[in-house]
C-alpha cells in the first residue's frame, strides 16, 4: 500500500499522462472529450472515499444491532431511533449541501463535512449510552447526507461525458463496499471497532484532498478563469485540446449569468419543472421502495425468515459489490433510463418474492421454503439496487439542474432523499410487525412504479455534455 501511494502521488507530482477511452464524440473532434487522465481517475477515488464512508454508516446498524441492544441495554424503539435518526441529520445536511457546496466549493465542502462524519463515528465509538449514540449517528448523517450530493456533482463535473455515467456509478460502488465491509466483518468484530474502522475512509479522503483540483464548472461559475482553465487542462491532460469545452462551458455560464440572481423560489419556474420532476420523482419512488428499510435491517429480515443473519449478509454483500461494479460499464453502454427500467422491474419482482415468502409463512408452510424465497429475492432486490436503483438517481441528479440553480436543486432534491429515508427507516420495523408480508407487496408496487415514471419522464443522458443535457431539459417545456 505505502508503494502504491507513492507511485500515486508521483503522478500527481508530474505531468499527467493521458489514457485514451474508447468511445464516440457527437460534438467535438477533439481530444478532451474523449479522454481520461490519472488525475480524473485518482479524484474520483479520493471523492469516493466520502461515500465508502456513507456505506459504512448505512451497513452498521445491522450487523451492530444485537451486540449495542446488549451492551448499552437499549430497546427496540431506541434502537429504531438510533437507526433512522441518521436520516434527521442527512434532512439537515440536504437543507444546506447546495448552498455549501456553491459557496465554498466541491473540494472545500468534501473537507468540512468529514469534520461531523469523523465526530460521529467517535460519539458511538465512545457511546455509554443512547444520548451518545444518536448524537454520534445525527453527526454522521449531516456529514453523509452532503457528500452524497456533492461527490455525484463533483464527478459529473470533471469527467469526460463518454464515460461520465461509469465514473459517476463508480460512487454506489463505494457505497456498496462499505456497506459490504461492515457486513463481512461484522460478524467478526465488536461494534465498537466496527465504528472505528468507520473513521478510517474519512482520514483518507481529507488527506487525498491535498491533491486533487477544483471543478473547473465551480470555477467558471465564480468568475476564475485562469484557474478554471488550468484545473481542465489538468484533468484532461497536458497535450489534449480543451478550447472547444472551454468555450462551451464559458458560453453556457455567461448565459446563465445573464439572468438575476437565483433565488430558491426560481426552482419552480416553468422552464425547470421538468428537471424538478425528475429529481424529485426518483429520490421518492426509489426510498419508498424500501432501499432504506431493506438495507438497514437486513439481519431482522433473513432472522424473521429463519435464515442465518451471517449468512444471508455475506451473500448479500458479495453480490452488491459484483452488481456496482458491472453498473459502471452498463452505466454508459446501455444508458441510464434503460439500466433505471431493467433494475426497477428486477427489485419490484424480488420484493414481491419475498412478501410471497413471509405470507407462505403466515400460512405455516415449510420453514426451507420460506428461507430459500427469502435468500433469493434479498439477494435480486440487492444486485439491483447496486446495478441501477441506488446510483442511477443520483447520477441523473448531477445532471439535469443548471449551474444557476444546481445549489438550491441540489439541496431539495436530497432533502426529499434524507425524507423519505427517515420516514422508511423509522417505520419499516413497526411495519414489519404489523405485516412482514405487506410492508414487501408495498414496496413491489412502488418499485413497479418507477418503471413507469423512468419510460415517460426520464430523458436519456448518455454521451451528452451537461450543457446540452440541461438545455435539452429547459427547451422541452417551451
Amino acid at each position: 500500500m505505502e508503494e502504491e501511494g507513492l507511485m500515486t502521488r508521483s503522478l500527481l507530482v508530474e505531468e499527467k499522462p493521458e489514457i485514451r477511452v474508447v468511445g464516440r464524440d457527437h460534438t467535438t473532434g477533439g481530444s478532451s472529450s474523449s479522454s481520461a487522465t490519472a488525475l480524473v481517475f485518482f479524484s474520483i477515488f479520493v471523492t469516493a472515499c466520502g461515500s465508502f464512508s456513507y456505506g459504512c454508516a448505512s451497513g452498521f446498524t445491522s450487523p451492530a444491532e444485537s451486540g449495542i441492544m446488549k451492551d448499552l441495554g437499549l430497546t427496540t424503539a431506541e434502537y429504531s431511533v438510533f437507526g433512522s435518526i441518521m436520516t434527521i441529520g442527512g434532512m439537515l445536511g440536504a437543507i444546506v449541501s447546495g448552498k455549501i457546496t456553491d459557496l465554498i466549493g466541491r473540494r472545500g465542502t468534501m473537507w468540512f463535512v468529514e469534520v461531523f462524519c469523523i465526530t460521529g463515528w467517535l460519539a458511538i465509538y465512545f457511546a455509554k449510552g443512547a444520548w451518545w449514540l444518536d448524537f454520534g449517528r445525527l453527526s454522521l448523517g449531516f456529514g453523509v447526507a452532503v457528500q452524497c450530493y456533492v461527490v455525484a456533482v463533483y464527478i459529473a463535473e470533471i469527467t469526460p461525458k463518454n464515460i461520465r455515467g461509469g465514473c459517476t456509478a463508480a460512487n454506489q460502488l463505494s457505497v456498496c463496499c462499505g456497506l459490504s465491509l461492515m457486513f463481512f466483518i461484522g460478524n467478526l468484530l465488536t461494534w465498537r471497532t466496527l465504528a472505528l474502522i468507520g473513521t478510517i475512509p474519512c482520514l483518507l479522503q481529507v488527506g487525498g484532498l491535498f491533491f486533487v483540483p477544483e471543478s473547473p464548472r465551480w470555477l467558471a461559475k465564480i468568475g476564475r478563469e485562469k484557474e478554471f482553465e488550468a484545473n481542465l487542462q489538468r484533468l484532461r491532460g497536458k497535450n489534449a485540446d480543451i478550447s472547444q469545452e472551454v468555450a462551451e462551458i464559458r458560453d453556457y455560464t455567461e448565459m446563465l449569468q445573464q439572468d438575476s440572481e437565483s433565488k430558491f423560489l426560481d426552482l419552480f419556474d416553468r422552464k425547470y419543472a421538468h428537471s424538478l420532476i425528475v429529481g424529485v420523482g426518483l429520490m421518492l419512488l426509489t426510498q419508498f421502495g424500501g432501499t432504506s428499510g431493506v438495507s438497514f435491517y437486513a439481519s431482522s429480515i433473513f432472522a424473521a425468515a429463519g435464515t442465518s443473519a451471517s449468512v444471508g449478509t455475506t451473500a448479500m454483500a458479495i453480490v452488491q459489490i459484483l452488481s456496482s461494479a458491472s453498473s459502471i460499464f452498463l452505466m454508459d453502454t446501455f444508458g441510464r433510463r434503460s439500466l433505471l427500467m431493467v433494475a426497477s422491474v428486477g427489485a419490484c419482482l424480488a420484493c414481491f418474492l419475498i412478501g410471497l415468502a413471509f405470507l407462505l409463512q403466515d400460512l405455516h408452510q415449510p420453514k426451507e421454503v420460506i428461507s430459500i424465497l427469502v435468500l433469493t429475492g434479498m439477494l435480486v432486490y440487492f444486485s439491483c439496487f447496486s446495478m441501477g436503483l441506488g446510483n442511477t438517481p443520483w447520477i441523473i441528479m448531477s445532471e439535469i439542474f443548471p449551474m444557476n440553480i444546481k445549489g438550491s436543486a441540489g439541496s431539495l432534491v436530497t432533502s426529499v432523499n434524507w425524507f423519505c429515508s427517515w420516514i422508511v427507516s423509522y417505520t419499516f420495523n413497526f411495519l414489519f410487525e404489523w405485516s412482514s408480508a405487506g410492508v414487501f407487496f408495498i414496496f413491489a408496487g412502488i418499485c413497479g412504479s418507477i418503471v413507469l415514471f423512468a419510460a415517460k419522464l426520464v430523458p436519456e443522458t448518455k454521451e451528452k455534455t451537461l450543457e446540452e443535457i440541461q438545455e435539452s431539459m429547459i427547451h422541452l417545456l417551451k
